[in-house]
Parts: structure tokens; sequence; C-alpha cells
């Protein structure tokens, strides 16, 4: 089942309890949350704090991508904040096993995020410790990018790898330039989880740029 996770950091941040109970009503399944650092990419954003304001407005799973330097400081204050799935970049992690397993000791879901030009080896033999891999179709950072092509093949890859290793459980999630075009192509590539900002918040229809997700993943199958 398609999983459609609209990111917060397009939404309006001047009353965001009310964009996000907006976004659940129209059919939001998680709520998608980039926490940047200015140091692993090139923008700053929002940490614990604000995730545990926002907590209480929804019952939606919380679905945090960390790009920061060092994830793992920031783990307990965001799973005591109420995060639901943390997802981390390799790179930014000294021991990537280690880090996952300080996930999952936190009672959380483990994602690994991918960019562009990261290799699907990376996580290969980690595969125990995941719950989710995250395709970047843009370089990480800033939201309202176009989306990368070059990134289906990987998208294939990725899910000839899970079934390989009989691990059809992981999610397969995809952030960046997704809109109802490029939904039915990773969703035919293998995707069952859509991050999308400007195209969610930013249009007149909320429910119907989330129908219209759905819609053409269906077109997809």
């Amino acid at each position: 089942m398609l999983t459609i996770a609209p990111s917060i950091l397009a939404a309006d941040f001047s009353r965001l309890g009310e964009e996000i109970r907006d976004i659940e009503a129209a059919g939001a399944d998680w709520i998608h949350v980039d926490i940047m650092d200015n140091h692993f990419v090139p923008n700053l954003t929002f940490g614990p704090p604000i995730v545990s304001m926002i907590r209480p407005v929804t019952k939606l799973p919380f679905d945090v991508h960390l790009m920061t330097q060092s994830p793992e400081t920031l783990f307990p204050a965001l799973a005591k904040a109420g995060a639901d799935r943390l997802t981390v970049h390799p790179e930014a992690c000294v021991h990537l096993h280690r880090t996952l397993g300080s996930i999952r000791e936190l009672g959380l879901k483990a994602g690994v995020a991918l960019n562009p030009h990261t290799p699907l080896s990376v996580i290969e033999y980690v595969l125990d410790m995941i719950d989710l891999v995250l395709i970047m179709t843009i370089n990480p950072g800033f939201g309202g990018q176009a989306f990368l092509p070059e990134m289906l093949p990987k998208l294939r890859d990725l899910r000839q790898l899970l079934e390989r290793k009989g691990r059809r459980d992981i999610r397969i999630e995809v952030d960046g330039g997704i809109n109802a075009e490029t939904a039915a192509l990773v969703t035919e590539a293998g995707a069952d989880a859509l991050v999308a900002g400007t195209y969610i918040f930013g249009a007149p229809d909320r429910a119907s740029a989330i129908s219209s997700l759905r819609a053409a993943s269906r077109l997809a199958d």
C-alpha cells in the first residue's frame, strides 16, 4: 500500500499546527520532518523542541529525516519528543551499524537515506537493522528542486536487492521532486512511500494533490 508523507518543510511555519491538521484531514499517512543542521546540508531547519510542540497536534507517525552530522546525539531527545522513525545518512555516521542499533534500542524504526551519489552497497550488510530505505531523488538541503530521473534505475536495483535478500518488508521511500508525473515513475520502479512537500502544501486543494499521487501510483501498477 502506498504511503504519502507530506514534508512540513514546505508548510507555513507561522501556523504549523493548522497545516498539519489540514494535511491529516486531506489524507496524509505520515508527517515527514526534515531536520537540517547547516553542516551536513547547506540549510538550517529545527530540532527536537519543535517536534515536541507539534506532537500533540496529530496521531500520524512522525517520519524524521536527519540531515545532520553526528545524528545519534539527537536520538534520545527525538524519541522523547515523539518521533516514530529516524532516518540517517551513512556519510554522517562513523559506525552505521551501531547508529542503527541505537535507534532500535529506543524502540523506534530505523531508516537509511541514500544521496544520489551514494551506492546501494552501503546498506547491503546492515539490512537486518533497517526498516526503511530513503532514496533521494534530489540533492538534499532544499525543497522545490527538480526530480533526478537517473535515480529510477537505482530504485529498481534496490527493489531487486530487497527481494533477493527476502526483505520485502523494508519500505522504499522517495524524496525529491515528487508530483503526479514522477509518482508514477518511482512507484513503477519500486517505491511504496512518497515524500512530497511543495506539491502538497502548495496545492489549492491538498486532498486532491494527495489523491493524484495515489492515482498515479495505481496507473503505474
